[in-house]
Formats: C-alpha cells, sequence, structure tokens
C-alpha cells in the first residue's frame, strides 16, 4: 500500500475543502462529447458520452476505451469525470463516460433507476463496446459509488471477466456501505447528505407519479437522513427486504477477492464519507490483483495538487492514467 506519493495543495486543506474545491471553484475541463442513447433489452434507456480519439494519435493498433462510471447523483458531467476524458484523450485514447439510470438529464421509463449494487447495466454497456471497437483494450474507472459498481462486477465476473477488460481503477469507493451510510449522516458530514437527499428525494417522487403507489410521497417527503432514505426507497424499489440488506448484499468490500483484474483502489484515508478503518487492507494484502493507494489526505474524489488555485492539478488522474499505461504497455 502506498501512502506518501499524493501531496496535498497548501491552500485546500483538510478533508472537506479536499472534498467541495473542484465542485465549487474548478475550472470545466475543456472536451466536446458525443451522446449516443441505447435502448436496452428492459425497454428503459442508457445514455452515453462519447469522447473520440484523434486520428493524429491513433496507432497501428485500435486505441484503448476508458469508459468512466460517475458518483451518487453525478453524471457524464462531473468535473470529475471530463477530466479523466480529457486525460485519456490526450493520450488518443477513447473516452466513454456512462450515465447510470436517471442521471442523464431526464427520468428514465421503468420502475427502477440505479443503486450503488446495480450491475446488469454496466455489464451490457462493456459487452456492447467490446463488440462495437472489436481488438480495443478497455478500461473502467470508477468513481465512490461507480467505483462500488465497478469493483462488484469484476467480483461477480471472476475469471470470466471479457478478455477485453484488461484493467479498473476505483476512486473514493464505499466498500462498507453501512458503515458510509452511518458515517454520512453524523457531523459535518450531514451537509453531503442533505445535498444528495434533496435530488434522491425529488427522484422518488418523480417515479412515484410515473407508478402510483411505488412509494408513500408523504413518508418520501418526510425522509431526513441518508439511512432511512436506503430503507424506505432504494431497498424497496429494487427488491432488498430494507437498508441493512441493501447494503450488506451489495458493499463491494465482500467482492473484492473474487477479482481477477489488476485494479487500481484509491482513497484518502480522511475521505468523509468512509470511515478509515473501514479500508479494506487485509484483503487487499492478500490479493495479487488488487493494488492500493491510500494516502492521509485527499477528501472525497478530491486530490487536488498544485502550487495556487490557478494551476490546480488532481493527482488521482496522474495516477489512474500512470497505472493503466503500465498495463497497456505489458499487453
Amino acid at each position: 500500500m502506498q501512502i506518501d506519493n499524493f501531496n496535498p495543495a497548501w491552500w485546500c486543506p483538510g478533508p472537506h475543502f479536499q472534498t467541495v474545491w473542484r465542485r465549487l471553484y474548478g475550472e470545466i475541463p475543456s472536451v466536446t462529447l458525443r451522446r449516443e442513447r441505447w435502448e436496452t433489452p428492459d425497454d428503459d434507456f442508457l445514455d452515453l458520452d462519447f469522447l473520440d480519439p484523434d486520428p493524429e494519435k491513433e496507432g497501428a493498433e485500435p486505441a484503448p476505451t476508458v469508459l468512466c462510471l460517475h458518483g451518487l447523483e453525478g453524471s457524464s458531467r462531473a468535473k470529475y469525470i471530463l477530466g479523466m476524458l480529457r486525460e485519456a484523450n490526450r493520450l488518443g485514447w477513447r473516452g466513454v463516460a456512462l450515465n447510470f439510470r436517471s442521471c442523464s438529464g431526464e427520468m428514465n421509463r421503468q420502475r427502477r433507476f440505479y443503486h450503488s449494487g446495480e450491475t446488469t447495466d454496466l455489464d451490457w454497456v462493456v459487452r456492447r463496446l467490446i463488440a462495437r471497437f472489436p481488438g480495443s483494450p478497455l478500461f473502467v474507472i470508477g468513481f465512490s459509488l461507480g467505483g462500488n459498481v465497478l469493483l462488484k462486477w469484476l467480483g461477480e465476473q471472476g475469471a470470466k471477466a471479457p478478455d477485453a477488460v484488461r484493467a479498473g481503477v476505483a476512486i473514493s469507493v464505499p466498500f462498507d456501505l453501512a458503515a458510509a451510510a452511518r458515517n454520512i449522516d453524523r457531523g459535518f458530514s450531514r451537509i453531503y447528505g442533505r445535498v444528495f437527499l434533496k435530488t434522491l428525494k425529488e427522484k422518488a417522487l418523480i417515479k412515484e407519479r410515473q407508478y402510483p403507489g411505488l412509494v408513500d410521497p408523504a413518508c418520501v417527503r418526510r425522509i431526513d437522513s441518508f439511512a432511512e432514505f436506503d430503507d424506505r426507497v432504494t431497498a424497496p424499489i429494487h427488491g432488498f427486504r430494507d437498508g441493512l440488506d441493501y447494503w450488506t448484499s451489495t458493499s463491494s468490500k465482500k467482492f473484492l477477492e473474487a477479482i481477477r483484474r489488476p485494479v487500481l483502489l484509491i482513497n484518502a484515508q480522511n475521505d468523509p464519507f468512509l470511515p478509515r478503518e473501514c479500508l479494506p487492507l487485509k484483503i487487499i494484502a492478500q490479493s495479487d490483483w488488487l493494488t492500493a493507494d491510500f494516502p492521509p489526505s485527499g477528501g472525497h474524489t478530491g486530490f487536488v495538487a498544485g502550487q495556487w488555485p490557478w494551476q490546480a492539478h488532481y493527482w488521482s488522474e496522474a495516477r489512474t492514467f500512470a497505472f493503466l499505461s503500465s498495463v497497456w504497455e505489458r499487453l
């Protein structure tokens, strides 16, 4: 486990500044995305945004494809997603960002939307990308909730994961969803929980109008904690007994041992969403497939570095593509 290779910006101290700085003040990476809507087998849709490689940078072999998965209530327009797509484009690689159901700006059609353990959409997208870009190595990057989805899917697939899937990177992952849900409902972290709750409750009420009786609108409006939302909305809509059943069934920690692709795990030890003691150090130490960078600081999907605010850069992007490039060089 490496812990000393990230030097946080002196002007962005502590877990909370590291967590919110990019979202509030960071530049919007300049990339031109091309959106495609894919109709799913269950009569729903997924919106994907593509950043095609520069033909002048393409080599004789097919360029790698990098698929990015956003976090809770994020989208392909999140700055951390755009930053990764920009880095892929600089290398001449193809970038793709998946918007989970309900996250692309338009509510999806089916009763369900997305959650931390929903991997069937990812599986379908991965296999369709492989068929569409034959010969292109596929790398998958997941942030927070998207990282949990990625790790769970890789564990479910094990050695049977598609050959084209060569490696993954999971950043700021809530390995233990129960601990994360409890943590985000305490102290200063409640501010983050309330931000998420606002849009999650709005979506739940839209779903109820699509499917009357799906949830109790009055109950949804009274929900005052992240854990309560999972217990009363996320779990029943998606077929779990309750919030605890949902967290226990879908936490990526229980799937790590089965992963059989190289994966880089990046988590800050001061992540305000996940207690440090929940980092799966023992599992990682016993795995030949998992590499961990758990620096002391960095917040949640932050990792802000640079001498001055107007020269900010993000260590997780450089670390991610150093890892993926090393995998590609060995292919």
